[in-house]
């Protein structure tokens, strides 16, 4: 019976996971959360995904305080840059496309209506991809239409990672997580059964425990270290492995989206924060030195950089088990996605909300440890082939790298992914994969993978009426936005931060 839960590292990843589960189990069973100040932790995830709020109402936070306490903004979606084409620009939004009838999806009536010249970009029906670059934002108001895009704005965060970490502190110490400063020396296995027994710290102290959750980062301390699961490793598909990050000073209000700006090999991150903005730049090492990349990623910042570039090392891929013995991996110590659709915290999120849903009744049984693992493993590949979909749909040759991307086999089920949608614009979710058919739609489109047809329903529909729904879409969208607040105005009027 598991009575004590042993976290290993802190950050994102640990206190997430410790609050979690104080909060869906009260003190039914001890936390204790080990972490060392001197390690630090790697704090550049800062742009999020919208499933991160439905975490902080289970945890009853208050978002304008959280707002407020990670110097956070908004995110409607990604703009991405320069992907397909040099001079390409499209928006990955959040929430809803269009208006569907029936059956059929609103992008089906799109490509009708853009077959015969009358349809604007695929953004100009989306009420986050409008607003996104006029710098437009606020939440649903209760009293919004039921039949407007108003009445369900999805949206995301951006906030600094190291602050989120500090105010899940707070929040988990005052419902019973101990927390423990210092370095972990070795790791005790029982010989019985290989499971882990216990880590000693620094100082001779062993903690012991009956479920470990590894958030130590990329060196899986328990994970691998101790137990050797075993790396996937998908630099292949993924070739990106290595990352420099910098913030530097705010220029100007922030903008309510995520940008990411193709480079000659890799790309470049922009994220807006209250009090400056967060930059990075994700090149492959292969294709490209590290002064290169640092030249690149420090002459196209918006304002003076405010540190040195920090230097990061990735392997793209997640470990072969997730789970393995009585040692969970969450956070990097599980694997890595690199941060092209701002996944990485979402993957911290599914990880703990699988682990509550399938807590162990009594002892760790092999069944359920294989059903965690099931399914981890499938979310991880699906949002892999997403992230390969941005890299592969491009018709760049202007570099080796985007020569590679374009020229490599790829996944059997992204292959098959990208040939349906290229046949009839037809996409179909793969079970609860994260990503929804609006994302892939989005995306697919942006990268120029046009559909040689549509469905043969929206045929049924006259002309005049389909140009007729297309443009009244559109205009919804546009009358929508247009009674939108300013994203800096709304941030005043609700959640701004404090002054220093």
């Amino acid at each position: 019976m598991i009575k004590s839960i042993v976290i290993v590292g802190g950050g994102t990843a640990g206190w997430m996971s410790a609050c979690a589960l104080a909060k869906s189990f009260g003190r039914a069973y001890s936390i204790r959360l080990i972490e060392s100040e001197e390690i630090g932790i790697i704090g550049v995830g800062e742009a999020t995904v919208p499933h991160l709020s439905f975490f902080n109402k289970t945890l009853e936070i208050d978002e304008a305080e959280f707002i407020r306490q990670t110097q956070g903004t908004f995110k409607l979606g990604i703009q991405f840059k320069d992907w397909a084409r040099l001079g390409d620009t499209y928006i990955h939004g959040f929430g809803t496309l269009g208006h569907d009838l029936g059956a059929v999806p609103f992008h089906q009536y799109w490509l009708r209506a853009r077959h015969s010249g009358r349809a604007d970009e695929l953004s100009a029906y989306s009420l986050n991809a409008t607003a996104a670059p006029r710098e437009k934002f606020m939440v649903s108001p209760s009293d919004a239409p039921k039949n407007t895009p108003l009445a369900d704005i999805a949206y995301a965060y951006h906030f600094d990672a190291g602050r989120y970490a500090q105010y899940l502190r707070r929040y988990g110490e005052a419902r019973g997580v101990v927390r423990t400063e210092g370095k972990i020396r070795e790791v005790r296995l029982r010989a019985t059964d290989g499971y882990v027994e216990s880590v000693v710290l620094e100082n001779g102290e062993a903690v012991s425990g009956d479920l470990f959750i590894d958030c130590s980062g990329f060196r899986g301390l328990l994970i691998e270290g101790a137990l050797h699961t075993g790396y996937e490793d998908w630099t292949h598909w993924l070739p990106c492995d290595s990352a420099l990050a910098v913030p530097c000073e705010k220029v100007g209000p922030p903008t309510p989206y995520t940008r990411s700006t193709a480079r000659t090999a890799g790309w470049q991150w922009r994220i807006p924060l209250q009090h400056r903005t967060g930059n990075g730049h994700v090149y492959s090492s292969k294709f490209m030195s590290d002064d290169e990349a640092a030249s690149i990623l420090l002459k196209n910042l918006d304002g003076k950089a405010l540190a040195e570039p920090r230097q990061l090392r990735f392997t793209t891929g997640k470990r072969r088990k997730i789970w393995n013995k009585n040692v969970l991996a969450i956070g990097l110590a599980g694997g890595f996605m690199e941060p092209l659709e701002s996944t990485s915290i979402y993957l911290i999120q599914s990880a703990i909300g699988r682990l509550v849903l399938m807590f162990p009744t009594g002892d760790i049984t092999p069944v359920l440890v294989d059903r965690y693992n099931a399914q981890a493993s499938f979310e991880f590949e699906r949002i892999r082939d997403f992230l390969i979909l941005h890299y592969h749909a491009t018709e760049r040759d202007d570099s080796p790298f985007w020569n590679y991307c374009r020229t490599m086999d790829i996944p059997e089920p992204l292959r098959n992914t990208i040939a349906l949608f290229r046949d009839g614009g037809r996409f179909f979710r793969n079970a609860e994969e994260m990503f929804a058919q609006v994302s892939w739609v989005q995306v697919m489109i942006g990268q120029r993978i046009m559909p040689e047809g549509w469905h043969p329903m929206v045929n049924q529909m006259s002309d005049a009426d389909l140009y007729a729904f297309v443009d009244h879409v559109k205009s919804v969208v546009a009358g929508c936005v247009d009674a939108m607040p300013m994203h800096q105005q709304f941030i005043d009027r609700h959640c701004k931060a404090p002054a220093k």
